[in-house]
């Protein structure tokens, strides 16, 4: 993805970049029900590298099937891009886990930018330690194989009830995940760059003990004229 876009997604909220999409008509693209494991103070950000689950059929996921190098759970973490999130389709069931600490392990030192899951983690606790952003619906001990099976990579997928397809840009905060489809990704970004500068000039003037009306939204030109001397000040 385009670097200078990725630094700006890295400064904008999740909140942000919903009311950039609504805007847009695209009201479904923040993943329901999926949390960060720890909050890591700061965004993840990449292209999205899908992961498909299935059903699983008992005859086809013994323990044994672990062993087999093209078994898809392994080669996705394999091979992830560097910079990449992986994000996973776990058909929004967490009884049984969709990966755990030595995978989550293994993705974050070969550079992936964080990893997603609409089902839930194992070892969750060692994960939420760990320096790569990783997002859930909650804890599950049991193997994936329990009830999942790993079945494609990189193809569309749905994750917490949005659409996923590969390449387009996934941005988690403290809060939530979303996700940008790709080619308007640039320009949701240097809209969300300016909705933050003026969202953190409303927050200073209500701190102050402004109304909100006119304000926020910016229905008065007055507000405007000050923020545009805030911008000055601050190099906004």
């Amino acid at each position: 993805m385009n670097p200078a876009t990725r630094d700006k997604l890295m400064g904008v909220s999740v909140a942000t970049l919903c009311s950039a999409l609504y805007k847009r008509g695209l009201r479904n693209q923040t993943i329901q029900d999926v949390r960060p494991v720890a909050p890591k103070g700061r965004n993840m950000v990449g292209p999205a590298f899908t992961l498909r689950y299935m059903p699983a059929r008992e005859d086809r996921n013994p323990m044994s099937v672990f062993r087999n190098a093209d078994h898809p759970q392994r080669v996705a973490i394999e091979t992830c891009p560097e910079g990449a999130v992986l994000v996973m389709d776990s058909r929004k069931d967490a009884r049984a886990a969709s990966a755990g600490d030595i995978l989550v392990t293994r993705l974050m030192v070969r550079g992936g930018a964080g990893i997603v899951t609409d089902g839930g983690f194992r070892d969750s606790m060692v994960i939420a330690g760990l320096d790569i952003p990783a997002y859930h619906h909650r804890p599950s001990s049991p193997t994936n194989l329990t009830l999942h099976e790993a079945i494609d990579m990189n193809v569309p997928i749905g994750c917490g009830d949005v659409p996923v397809f590969p390449g387009d840009i996934v941005v988690g905060d403290d809060d939530s995940v979303i996700v940008i489809p790709a080619e308007i990704a640039d320009e949701i970004a240097d809209e969300a760059v300016e909705m933050t500068a003026y969202e953190d000039f409303a927050v200073e003037r209500v701190k102050g003990g402004a109304t909100i009306i006119g304000l926020y939204p910016a229905t008065d030109e007055r507000n405007l004229a000050l923020f545009d001397e805030w911008r000055k000040a601050n190099g906004r």
